[in-house]
């Protein structure tokens, strides 16, 4: 049975008032079980709209699930996405001040810079010709909701992943900017480091076989929501490596090689 509004409401306002203090709360799907994903995105959807009320602004969107080995991994076939907010962007090389977050984590992506709307049902060159620029990028993850539940040992499914908007905290964009056309984003990718040790490597084709069709499905999802992907967002296509720990003294940094590169610190 789908959420009251009464319980979506109550759900966001719990996970807002989470990313708030910093103290994060219990399972959503375990409050309410048999949580569907369509309760999820109406969670986040609640979450969205409270940082909107406060004065933050959109500034793009982020797809995330989207190699099979996650997809794998949390039992599902769908990717999922969240909205990114304008202080959620830090600048290549910063350093994340301490207790900014709360279990942050990285992943390299490739972020698509959008230079014109794009419509609902886009082809693959429909998605090459409104993208100004793709640009080597990190997502910085973070949970406001319990990766494990300490007295059932149940631990966190993507209905929790996205009511919590899809993890995301924070995007790193890297300084190169490069034409969409003039890359093969299957080939793109990086080697990720913490403190200087290689801990992740990975290459776009493993988001969905193109990073391309991953902003597809977004298109379309957005769709059926009645909303769309708009020219001048930035939206991470989706990461190719698995989650690094980004524990106090870490700096990350993903080289792509002739691509560009992107690090980030954390104090």
């Amino acid at each position: 049975m789908p959420l009251t509004p009464d319980q979506i409401a109550e759900a966001a306002a719990d996970l807002y008032q989470a990313e708030k203090t910093g103290e994060q709360i219990g399972l959503i799907s375990l409050r309410f079980p048999g949580l569907g994903l369509q309760d999820a995105y109406d969670i986040q959807a609640g979450l969205v709209a409270a940082k909107l009320k406060a004065g933050r602004k959109q500034i793009g969107w982020k797809i995330g699930l989207t190699s099979r080995a996650m997809q794998d991994a949390l039992k599902i076939d769908t990717p999922d996405s969240g909205v990114l907010f304008d202080d959620m962007l830090f600048d290549d090389g910063a350093e994340v001040p301490k207790d900014r977050f709360i279990q942050p984590r990285i992943e390299a992506e490739i972020a698509f810079i959008m230079g014109s709307d794009l419509s609902m049902k886009p082809s693959r060159a429909e998605v090459i010709g409104a993208t100004e620029a793709v640009v080597p990028s990190l997502e910085i993850l973070d949970t406001r909701i319990l990766r494990k539940d300490p007295e059932t040992g149940a631990i966190r499914v993507v209905s929790d992943t996205i009511a919590d908007n899809a993890a995301n905290a924070g995007i790193v964009l890297g300084t190169a900017r490069h034409s969409p056309d003039a890359v093969d984003l299957r080939w793109a990718g990086a080697i990720v480091t913490r403190n200087g040790i290689v801990e992740e490597t990975g290459l776009g084709a493993a988001v969905l076989d193109d990073p391309a069709t991953a902003i597809i499905w977004l298109a379309e999802r957005l769709a059926t929501q009645g909303d769309q992907i708009r020219a001048g967002e930035i939206v991470l296509s989706g990461s190719f490596i698995r989650p690094i720990e980004a524990v106090p003294g870490s700096r990350i940094e993903a080289d792509f090689g002739a691509f560009g590169h992107v690090g980030i610190g954390f104090a």
